[in-house]
């Protein structure tokens, strides 16, 4: 199955075989965002969160950088903005990040070119994130007089505190092989491999039970960094509980055990 939508000024959508792309689509301009192309994500990621037929979005941009941040012509508007209108502003940004973020399908970003400021975000909401070895990287915030302050909760859980120090304070540029050391990407591909990598991966997400993928991201969030607490056993517990009694966790270990497809795959 092939869905193509074409409703939206700044994103291209695609959805094909369960796997949704969500293509960044102002590569005039580096696909920076503005109020609007934040508007649209907030609006699609929400949207395929829901959407049963869709298990995974891959997140990519036209053109030859992923995303440079903000539109200069966005921010100029902004310079004359009072204190109320940045944070209403800043507060759109963030739900948008949130969105991606707490997403129930796995998302994976597509980096086809070079990431800097808010682009940086982007990347970091997504679940896996995988770039072509000529991309570079850059929070370029503290140039500008400015810092990534909402991007940085994901930044921060994406390449630690440590790194992020680093990096927030002296937006140097670092390319793709350091940001793999780092953690902040997954894998580092050849510009011809990016697609083909993509869609391996997305081939063995849409193989899994759609609810146990929507457990685990649930169960990442709950868990990671969080005390290793008598009430975080407790929750672990009762996750495992509540996924084996699940329709879908009963028919994939029935199905397991007789050696036959899940029916999540037969009904493909």
């Amino acid at each position: 199955m092939q869905k193509e939508t074409s409703n939206y000024n700044s994103l291209l959508v695609n959805i094909q075989q369960h796997v949704a792309t969500v293509t960044l689509n102002r590569p005039e301009i580096r696909n920076a965002f503005n109020d609007e192309m934040i508007s649209e994500l907030t609006e699609v990621f929400a949207d395929l969160g829901s959407d049963g037929n869709v298990r995974v979005i891959v997140l990519a941009a036209a053109g030859k950088v992923f995303c440079a941040g903000a539109d200069l012509n966005w921010m100029r508007a902004m310079a004359d903005y009072s204190y109320d209108e940045n944070l209403a502003d800043a507060d759109k940004l963030a739900q948008m990040l949130k969105t991606i973020y707490e997403c129930p399908k796995p998302t994976i970003a597509a980096i086809q070119g070079d990431v800097y400021a808010g682009g940086m975000g982007l990347v970091a909401v997504c679940d896996v994130a995988i770039a072509v070895k000529i991309a570079n990287f850059c929070l370029s915030e503290v140039r500008l007089g400015l810092a990534p302050a909402t991007i940085s909760p994901y930044v921060i859980r994406a390449m630690g505190a440590r790194t992020a120090q680093r990096y927030f304070l002296s937006a140097e540029v670092f390319d793709a092989k350091k940001a793999r050391q780092l953690g902040f990407i997954h894998e580092r591909v050849s510009e011809e491999w990016l697609a083909d990598e993509v869609a391996a991966f997305c081939a063995k997400v849409v193989k899994n039970s759609p609810d146990a993928v929507k457990t685990c991201k649930q169960l990442l969030h709950d868990v990671a960094g969080a005390p290793i607490t008598d009430e975080l056993i407790a929750h672990t517990v009762k996750g495992i509980a509540d996924i084996r009694s699940s329709t879908q966790g009963k028919e994939g270990v029935q199905a397991f055990l007789q050696k036959r497809k899940p029916d999540w795959l037969i009904a493909d």
